[in-house]
């Protein structure tokens, strides 16, 4: 596990349980708590049962800054591309080699710069090699592809394989393969149709003394295939900072405030309920 994503989650539900537990006069009603591990490989929900959970709405605890709330996330696909070359000894390649690794690093030279992670924010789309693999015969390059909208998701991914193809045009003694994995949605397309999931954090936060702060992530969570699971489920922040890094923080104030914004959180569903 990573030093502040998320033992922090994990350490706030764990205190607002045992504040619940200790002061009864808070009223709620029936809470299920869930733990989901490989969150950051996009499979934490894979073996959630969430018949067996029973619950109607949720909540994941994993975001950054203090007062934040994040109701939208990426939808995301993740691409392998194979490239078979066409390989034959150095001393003889002439006119005759074509070699999958060079073809390869044409291909990821093609990305046009403007849609990388390295030069994108807010809520610009990228695609994105996190891995390359093989040798002269064949290479897999494996992507991530992002965008807040399914079109422009499957535009990019479309974009990616002409991209493919105008290069291997060159290539006649070479072949692809192009495999597109869903990994999960923009879960704002569930919890618009849930308003109030969306609002009672808001006022959860506020109630903690803090401007609450409605963003969008540029990344995944849980929540995300959750809601699309019948789970409606947004996210609220941990305090986690500096993210996948060696520099990972988290301040104990500020998931003291975390605490504080679930115990209000059950109040208030528990008030709306009557």
């Amino acid at each position: 596990m990573l030093g502040a994503d998320n033992k922090a989650g994990v350490a706030e539900i764990m205190d607002a349980v045992h504040y619940l537990v200790n002061h009864p006069e808070v009223k709620h009603g029936d809470i299920r708590i869930l733990f989901t591990p490989d969150e950051e490989i996009g499979r934490g929900a894979d073996k959630v049962d969430v018949k067996k959970l029973n619950a109607k709405f949720g909540y994941t605890m994993d975001g950054e800054t203090v007062g934040h709330l994040e109701n939208e996330t990426f939808s995301a696909d993740g691409v392998s591309l194979i490239i078979k070359g066409f390989p034959t000894h150095p001393g003889f390649a002439k006119d005759k080699m074509q070699h999958a690794i060079k073809i390869a690093g044409e291909i990821i030279g093609k990305i046009p710069s403007h849609k990388t992670p390295e030069t994108t924010e807010k809520m610009q789309p990228f695609m994105h090699p996190t891995s390359i693999s093989g040798g002269l015969e064949q290479v897999e390059i494996k992507w991530i592809i992002r965008a807040f909208d399914t079109p422009t998701l499957l535009a990019l991914e479309e974009e990616l394989r002409q991209i493919a193809i105008s290069v291997l045009s060159k290539y006649t003694k070479c072949s692809y393969e192009f495999k597109v994995t869903e990994q999960y949605r923009n879960m704002r397309e569930v919890l618009d149709k849930h308003p109030e999931v969306v609002n009672y954090a808001m006022e959860a936060i506020k109630r903690t003394g803090v401007t609450p702060v409605l963003s969008s992530i540029r990344g995944g969570t849980d929540g995300s295939r959750l809601s699309f699971m019948g789970l409606p489920c947004p996210n609220i922040y941990a305090g986690e900072h500096a993210f996948h890094s060696k520099q990972e923080w988290v301040s104990v104030q500020d998931m003291q405030k975390a605490v504080e914004t679930i115990v209000y959180l059950v109040n208030i569903w528990e008030e709306n309920s009557k």
